[in-house]
């Protein structure tokens, strides 16, 4: 970023802390604890250096069943089954955060942290894809978790293996399985640039495999069912690779074969905004080209922002985005993301966003990002943090199996009928704390329950905490510019 731009961006956060002075938080803290809630999902053999202590490693036969090695990879919220889709897009946005906010990781001191969690998604994806085609996009039975309220170390529960081909196609799935390794290949590029072309030739296989054999995989509804279509997924995976290789048949592809539209959302099902926002930095860094998928983007944004015209996104009487009961806090850390990258490209490029006869500025879009963030800190009606272990009151009983059972032998086994129970149905706070985890947040009334059996109040997901890295990056880097 050229000094001027970080200077844009610098008074911008100034300003914004001096409107919110009794909004200051411990960003670097935030950004820390964020990465290790990632750690804490992991599956599979942990390393030496895994951070939080009371997970051992589990899964380790996944895969066995259909003679593929599919140990490792994430669990994406909290039940234990390995769902492809959600851990594709953690991985993509997170390589997203580490590819645009490298000197603010670096400068935190996360970047190797960072690296690593990505790679725990990498190496596995690199795994389901070993033959063409066939893509393996689910471990375990969602029915049969859900009557076991057991820890991953001590499940006995069936784990059995979903995969899309070309007679069961998953375009979606495997077009954000292709966003992820292309993504990411632009991370490791400068660090390992041996498993950098082995990610790459990976995502351009799967995106061929996307692209020719098109169809919805259902195999994951109706805990990941995609509304959207595949249209999204298929210009987020193209508009990746692109950025990874500046092949025209990528640049074709965008141009003309993509589907594309105006959205208010951005999400694990709905990547168009996501997309635009990776396109208008190359329009304003002059490929004219993508001018349109420029507007749409603007689009977006004047869709989200309360003082716009065309404003349509609801926000709750304490200052939140909300979308939908059910981690909630997913749409808060996607806004917000979005919100703090374009605020960048806005500044490099001296641009505003319009909408109708007004105007925003990179400074207007950082305020907004920000107060999204803090709300989920502490700064909002309750005046409690919605971090598991950060701030003011945070919560204690998040619905997660690792988190609220304690620790046992491996191989101790679990009574499934009474594990809900023991564990579950108890009004305790969790044993193990699930240190770092964003939790699916208030309600449309900005009522928040610290409940485990109220899950749309305290389940985690993976993608919610993968989207907030950025953002708190950035936040860290500045706050401590001027505090």
């Amino acid at each position: 970023m050229s000094k001027p731009c970080s200077l844009i961006i610098t008074l911008a956060i100034f300003v914004s802390f001096l409107a919110f002075a009794n909004a200051h938080f411990d960003y670097h803290d935030a950004l820390t604890k964020s990465i290790v809630f990632l750690e804490a999902q992991r599956s599979g053999k942990l390393p030496p250096n895994h951070r939080p202590k009371w997970r051992g490693d589990s899964a380790l036969d996944d895969g066995k069943e259909v003679g593929v090695d599919l140990v490792g990879g994430y669990y994406d919220a909290g039940d234990n089954v390995k769902y492809g889709f959600p851990m594709a897009f953690t991985v993509t946005t997170l390589a997203w955060a580490t590819y645009f906010y490298k000197a603010e990781l670096t400068a935190a001191g996360e970047m190797n942290n960072v690296l690593a969690s990505i790679r725990w998604g990498t190496d596995y994806f690199l795994k389901a894809s070993t033959h063409k085609n066939r893509l393996y996009v689910q471990v375990g039975d969602p029915v049969k978790d859900h009557e076991c309220w057991v820890r991953p170390e001590n499940m006995k529960t069936s784990r059995k293996v979903l995969e899309i081909n070309q007679n069961r196609p998953g375009t979606e799935i495997a077009a954000e399985t292709a966003a992820a390794l292309a993504a990411s290949s632009i991370v490791f590029r400068s660090v390992d640039h041996a498993y950098s072309r082995n990610l790459l030739n990976g995502a351009k296989k799967l995106f061929d495999f996307a692209n020719q054999y098109k169809g919805t995989f259902d195999g994951e509804c109706p805990f990941y069912c995609s509304f959207s279509g595949y249209h999204d997924e298929l210009l987020w995976g193209a508009t990746w690779l692109y950025i990874a290789t500046k092949k025209p048949v990528y640049l074709k592809f965008i141009q003309e074969e993509s589907t594309t539209a105006i959205v208010s959302e951005f999400s694990w099902d709905l990547k168009y905004a996501g997309a635009q926002v990776l396109l208008s930095q190359l329009f304003w860094e002059g490929q004219k080209e993508f001018q349109t998928f420029q507007q749409q983007a603007d689009g977006y944004f004047c869709s989200v922002l309360p003082e716009s015209p065309y404003h349509q996104t609801f926000m709750t009487p304490g200052g939140l985005i909300h979308l939908r009961d059910g981690a909630n806090a997913q749409y808060v850390t996607s806004t917000a993301f979005l919100f703090s990258v374009y605020s960048d490209i806005l500044a490099r490029h001296d641009k505003k966003v319009t909408c109708g006869d007004k105007q925003f500025t990179c400074v207007q879009l950082m305020d907004f990002a920000k107060k999204q963030m803090d709300y989920l800190l502490g700064n909002n009606p309750l005046k409690r943090s919605m971090m598991v272990g950060f701030g003011q009151n945070p919560p204690v009983q998040a619905h997660h199996r690792g988190a609220s059972v304690p620790v046992m032998a491996p191989n101790e086994d679990v009574n499934c009928g009474m594990s809900f129970v023991y564990w579950y149905n108890t009004d305790k706070p969790n044993p193990n704390e699930l240190t770092g985890a964003i939790l699916g947040g208030p309600d449309r009334a900005d009522k928040f329950v610290d409940s485990r059996v109220n899950s749309s109040f305290t389940e985690p997901c993976t993608y919610v905490n993968s989207l907030a890295v950025g953002v708190l990056a950035k936040l860290a880097k500045h706050n401590a510019k001027v505090i």
